[in-house]
C-alpha cells in the first residue's frame, strides 16, 4: 500500500509533479498494446545516508530494453541516474523502492506506433519489504503454476510491459490456492523462474540455478552468482527439471523486491525440512552487509543519493 502520497512527488519528463495528480491520459499507446518498458530498483539506508543498488546497471537495462522494441529514450543515462537519486531526496527517503518507467504517448492510436511521444516518469515510494518479512527466515511456499513462462525471447533479458501478463495470472493462481508464489516451467518443461523472482536451488553445496534463455537475466540474480563465487561456492547455470527442485537441499528466489528469499514449500511438500538452508542463510547475511554500506569490496554497487 501507498503511505503519505500526499506529500509525494513524482518525476515526470524532467520536472516533478504531485504525486495524486500524476496521470497518463486513458489513450495512451502503451496502456493498449504494452509497449514501453521499466525497471524495479531498491534504495538502502546506510551510515552514510541512501544508496541505491546497483543503480547503473538497472539503467543500462532499462536502456537495452527500449531499445529492443524500438523506443529511444529522450534522455541520457546519467539524467535518468539523477532522476533518480533526485526522485529519493524530493521525498525525503533514506530507503524505498524506485520505479522508473517509459511509455508512448497519445497522440495517436492504433498499432502504429510512429511518431508518438516517449515518456519518462520516475516514482519512488517506502517498500521495506515485498514480503512478510518472516518470510526472510521461515521462507515461502510455493506451487507449480498451469501457466507456462511467456513464449518470446525478448523477456529473457528485458522488463518490457506487454510481456508480464503470464506472470499475473501465475501470481494469482498461487495466492488462490494458498501459496504465497508460483513456479513458473518453460515452454521445454523446464525451470524458468518465480512470477517475479530468479530461482535458485543448492545440491550437495553446489548451487544452480536456470539458464537465461526463458528467463529474466535479474541484476539481483547476478549479483547472487556473483557474491557466491566470491563466497568460494560453484554455481551452475543449466536447465533444471522440477524433479531437480523435489530433491533439492534448499531453494530460495532472488529478485529486487524479494532480495534473497528461502523456498522451504513446493507443493505443500517440505524442501529442506520446511526450514531455510544454512547456505541460503550465508548468502542472505552477505548481501545485507553489502546493501547496508557494510562491506566496502562491494561498494561500487551501491550510489548514494
Amino acid at each position: 500500500m501507498f503511505v503519505n502520497t500526499e506529500k509525494k512527488l513524482i518525476w515526470k519528463n524532467g520536472s516533478f509533479e504531485d504525486w495524486n495528480k500524476s496521470n497518463v491520459h486513458i489513450l495512451s499507446h502503451t496502456l493498449h498494446y504494452g509497449t514501453g518498458v521499466f525497471e524495479g530498483v531498491r534504495a538502502y539506508k546506510t551510515s552514510d545516508g541512501a544508496a541505491i543498488f546497483r543503480l547503473i546497471e538497472h539503467t543500462n537495462r532499462l536502456f537495452d530494453a527500449a531499445s529492443t522494441i524500438g523506443i529511444k529514450i529522450p534522455y541520457t543515462k546519467e539524467e535518468l541516474n539523477n532522476a533518480q537519486c533526485e526522485a529519493m531526496k524530493s521525498n525525503n527517503l533514506s530507503e524505498g523502492y524506485i520505479r522508473p518507467i517509459v511509455y508512448l504517448g497519445n497522440e495517436g492510436l492504433g498499432l502504429r506506433a510512429k511518431d508518438l511521444s516517449v515518456n519518462v516518469a520516475i516514482a519512488a515510494w517506502e517498500w521495506p519489504s515485498y514480503m512478510d518479512p518472516k518470510a526472510k527466515e521461515k521462507g515461502i511456499s510455493i506451487i507449480k503454476s498451469s501457466h507456462t513462462q511467456y513464449e518470446n525471447p525478448i523477456h529473457s533479458g528485458n522488463k518490457i510491459i506487454g510481456t508480464y501478463f503470464s506472470n499475473t495470472m501465475a501470481l494469482h493462481e498461487a495466492l488462490d490456492n494458498g501459496a504465497d508464489e508460483a513456479l513458473m516451467m518453460d515452454k521445454n518443461g523446464f525451470i524458468s523462474e518465480g512470477s517475479g523472482e530468479n530461482i535458485f536451488l543448492v545440491k550437495d553445496n553446489i548451487i544452480y540455478t536456470p539458464t537465461t534463455d526463458n528467463c529474466l537475466n535479474g541484476i539481483t540474480r547476478q549479483s547472487v552468482i556473483a557474491i557466491a563465487k566470491d563466497l568460494g561456492f560453484k554455481v551452475n547455470e543449466e536447465n533444471l527439471t522440477y524433479d531437480d527442485l523435489v530433491n533439492s537441499d534448499e531453494a530460495f528466489f532472488t529478485g529486487t523486491a524479494v532480495e534473497i528469499t528461502p523456498i522451504t514449500t513446493l507443493d505443500n511438500k517440505p524442501i529442506n525440512q520446511g526450514e531455510r538452508g544454512s547456505l541460503t542463510a550465508q548468502l542472505q547475511q552477505k548481501f545485507e552487509d553489502i546493501v547496508s554500506g557494510n562491506n566496502k569490496s562491494y561498494r561500487s554497487w551501491l550510489t548514494y543519493t
